[in-house]
């Protein structure tokens, strides 16, 4: 690792947590019509996909903590790959949040310095491991996002459409990192970072 890259991590993350995220592709859903919702459904709503804001930007810094200990370069590719449709993601997520009236986590700091430093232990251990834990944080990202569409008010079709193309790419990442040699992780990690994102989901609903 050297300083160049500390640097970019540093850029990437004060990008990530200050300024408005960008994406090529346009947003799912934005040629549907926006639904008449009641206050508590776009209240619902927001703190929803406040919680995929957030898990976005954990994406973000396990992609770049895991990028810069990361060994092989096609694990680097592929991390960098899925760190560029993340981004779209959290561009996704931000314009719906806007639109419902809601706002961001007040941690995302927090999220973000503490996840870039799981991803950074994470490629420490090798890149079997470290594409293992991608795949698994994916596996977990999209059975959230699954819950998320059986939470979400039935008329919003908008925040619905954005959900459905993350779960989709989100598996698409899981399968690719498996892929590229992927290990399965031991149940007793898997079960840790079950735990920590229930924390997460349940914090980032209403902070």
């Amino acid at each position: 690792m050297n300083l160049d890259a500390l640097i970019l991590a540093l850029d990437n993350g004060l990008r990530t947590v200050l300024a408005p995220a960008q994406s090529v592709r346009a947003v799912p859903g934005k040629e549907l019509e926006d639904a008449a919702l009641t206050e508590a459904e776009k209240k619902h709503a927001a703190s929803l996909m406040r919680i995929n804001h957030v898990g976005e930007v954990c994406a973000q810094a396990l992609y770049q903590g895991q990028s810069l200990t990361a060994r092989n370069p096609e694990a680097k590719a592929a991390l960098a790959e899925a760190a560029r449709e993340e981004t779209e993601h959290l561009a996704w997520c931000e314009a719906r949040i806007d639109a419902l009236g809601g706002r961001k986590s007040l941690l995302n700091p927090v999220w973000y310095a503490s996840s870039l430093a799981v991803g950074m232990a994470a490629g420490a251990l090798g890149d079997k491991w470290n594409l293992g834990f991608l795949a698994e944080t994916e596996r977990q990202v999209g059975s959230h996002l699954a819950a998320h569409l059986t939470e979400l008010p039935v008329a919003d079709a908008k925040s619905r459409a954005v959900v459905e193309q993350m779960q989709e790419d989100e598996a698409r990442h899981a399968e690719t990192a498996v892929a590229h040699g992927g290990a399965a992780l031991p149940m007793p990690v898997k079960g840790v970072m079950q735990l920590m994102s229930k924390v997460m989901t349940k914090t980032a609903y209403w902070v």
